[in-house]
């Protein structure tokens, strides 16, 4: 089974070609910001990434007519349960009508992946996009009324290592309770209970800071920042979601350039430093209490575990909540996105329809 695996991220477009389980070839294609900033419109990125997706496949002398399959990252499409969704011309039309919940590149991804379907008669697929939705009604609720907390996470990174982490804890994973953090640019901070994301951070909107996004901030110095005729709305939601964090602070979103300022003796890196891992380890900690039970684990993955002395310095931090620490480190999406969709082909998972999905949920 020859799967073309698709992933748009905010800078690059990775692309791999697996062969069943086997990866046979991926690469990420960076895309710098002043190739991105000539585009009024993420979606008006479309030929640019899909154009991508071709050209890498070239690149490796691999004809398309060859491929049985497509997989893509979701995006933050409506709130949907967690699973591996066929891409119909009804996922396409809403992200192309704006029914979606936030503006993000991963959502080329599904309408890469139609028009390449349709093109190779191929079937296309998505999986746990950023909109999984499987919340407690409780963890709906923000403390303030008209406003509801929204389901906009790394749900796929996030399942991918709590399963992994059951394999390895030879327990089922809807068994299981498991305190996960995926730490990347964004930052998603999971419960995962019986087999379902029942609580998380969004990486957009609360939760720790991270290397590009504000996370939770004073309320009146939101709403001074609101009123004080500096920003209009698409500004100050850029400054907090794509310039707030490590590059508010420091002009970087790099763990790596902030460990050179810390070797060079920073003391405003060391600062935003030190406040980064407490922020994250407090965070996990909320996190435990979520679980509603001691959690079997707590599961770490993204970018920032690649810093040994990132992962040092949190594992101290947590070392009182006295709970096993899985570490997988980077990013695991492009083989989880191959996985699932083997999973579903082999009849090992059901498929989930969008459309039913949508209707059911109104």
């Amino acid at each position: 089974m020859w799967i073309l695996v698709i992933n748009p991220g905010g800078g690059s477009t990775k692309v791999a070609v697996f062969n069943g389980p086997r990866q046979v070839f991926a690469e990420t294609v960076e895309h710098p910001p002043n190739q991105l900033v000539r585009f009024g419109h993420v979606l008006d990125q479309y030929q640019l990434r899909k154009s991508t997706v071709l050209t890498t496949l070239g690149k490796h002398e691999f004809d398309p007519q060859r491929l049985q399959a497509i997989a893509t990252r979701g995006g933050p499409l409506k709130p949907l349960r967690g699973g591996v969704y066929r891409i119909t011309p009804r996922v396409a039309a809403d992200i192309r009508h704006g029914e979606y919940q936030t503006l993000h590149p991963s959502l080329l991804g599904p309408l890469i992946g139609f028009e390449l379907s349709q093109e190779l008669n191929i079937p296309a697929y998505f999986v746990d996009p950023e909109s999984t939705d499987e919340f407690r009604d409780i963890a709906r609720i923000s403390g303030f009324k008209g406003i509801q907390r929204s389901a906009i996470s790394h749900a796929l990174s996030c399942r991918t290592v709590a399963q992994a982490t059951a394999q390895k804890l030879k327990k089922p994973y809807e068994k299981c309770r498991f305190v996960v953090a995926h730490l990347g640019t964004g930052i998603t901070v999971a419960a995962h209970v019986g087999g379902r994301q029942v609580d998380a951070t969004n990486a957009n909107d609360d939760g720790p800071f991270s290397p590009q996004r504000a996370g939770t901030l004073p309320l009146s110095g939101i709403a001074r920042a609101c009123f004080s005729g500096r920003y209009n709305e698409a500004t100050l939601i850029d400054l907090l979601t794509n310039r707030g964090g490590l590059v508010s602070y420091l002009g970087t979103d790099d763990i790596r350039r902030v460990e050179t300022a810390l070797a060079g003796g920073n003391k405003q890196a060391e600062l935003v430093y030190r406040a980064l891992v407490y922020q994250v380890a407090k965070e996990i900690g909320a996190y435990v209490v979520a679980c509603d039970g001691r959690p079997d684990a707590i599961i770490l993955t993204g970018g920032l575990t690649l810093s040994k002395r990132f992962l040092t310095d949190l594992k101290k931090w947590l070392a009182p909540l006295d709970l096993k620490v899985f570490v997988y480190p980077g990013e695991e999406e492009m083989s989880a996105l191959a996985s699932r969709l083997l999973a579903v082909l082999s009849g090992k998972e059901k498929e989930r329809s969008y459309d039913n999905e949508i209707t059911l949920r109104g």
